[in-house]
């Protein structure tokens, strides 16, 4: 397998059905640090490759009170995503936390069967046995991480490993498209402020909601069409 610079999209053959599960919290603390901002649309598109999208998970813990992530995952959804959160919990030490481990694994087994090809994105060694599980189903599993932030046993026990860091210029967020309303990047739950804003400069937010559309497909001939979306970029 490989990237055709090109076309801009991964040479994975016929993928078929694709289901994506992205654990939001694992993914943020890699990509920053390797100094990335992900745009969620690129990242999308690379990983469905020339695959029919079935579901897009993100997973995240949230706080009711921060307007700002708020936003974000209003973007989410907007453009294609499913978004799975989970209030936060304070822990004895202080920490905030929300675990969604348990949410991944069980969403990916209870759709095995509906979908061809699931792309784990998270570095976490916990998902290991899910992973095997799904493989059992018949299903083809890849994980796409950033190596240096992805456990060997998880990278060893999927199909295929996709390394986020090699193709990290193609799903970095273009900084130089800036405007009244920026779309926020994720913000980790543990790191929100409560001075977070979704309208700056007291403006009210634009609708967003045509960066990518997304489109249900229906198939005369097979009803299981109607759980597809495809994305296209309006751009």
């Amino acid at each position: 397998m490989q990237f055709d610079t090109t076309t801009s999209s991964w040479k994975f053959g016929h993928r078929g059905r694709v289901a994506v599960f992205i654990d939001g919290n694992n993914l943020f603390h890699a990509a920053r640090f390797h100094t990335i901002d992900i745009d969620y649309n690129k990242l999308l598109r690379i990983l469905l490759g020339d695959g029919r999208l079935l579901r897009a998970f993100f997973y995240t813990g949230v706080d009711a009170g921060a307007e700002r992530q708020q936003g974000f995952l209003l973007w989410m959804r907007r453009n294609g995503f499913r978004v799975v959160q989970k209030e936060l919990k304070t822990f004895y030490d202080g920490t905030r936390k929300a675990n969604l481990d348990v949410e991944i694994a069980v969403d990916m087994l209870s759709l095995a069967g509906r979908y061809d090809t699931a792309v784990l994105v998270s570095g976490d060694e916990d998902f290991v046995y899910a992973i095997n599980a799904v493989a059992y189903k018949g299903c083809r599993v890849e994980v796409a991480g950033f190596r240096s932030n992805t456990a060997p046993r998880l990278i060893d026990v999927a199909d295929f490993f996709i390394d986020l860091g090699d193709i990290a210029e193609l799903i970095r967020k273009d900084i130089t498209q800036v405007g009244d309303y920026d779309v926020p990047s994720f913000i980790p739950p543990d790191e929100i402020q409560m001075g977070d804003v979704l309208r700056p400069n007291g403006k009210e937010p634009p609708d967003i909601s045509g960066s990518v559309s997304v489109e249900r497909h229906f198939s005369a001939d097979d009803d299981e069409g109607r759980d597809f979306v495809r994305v296209k970029d309006d751009r």
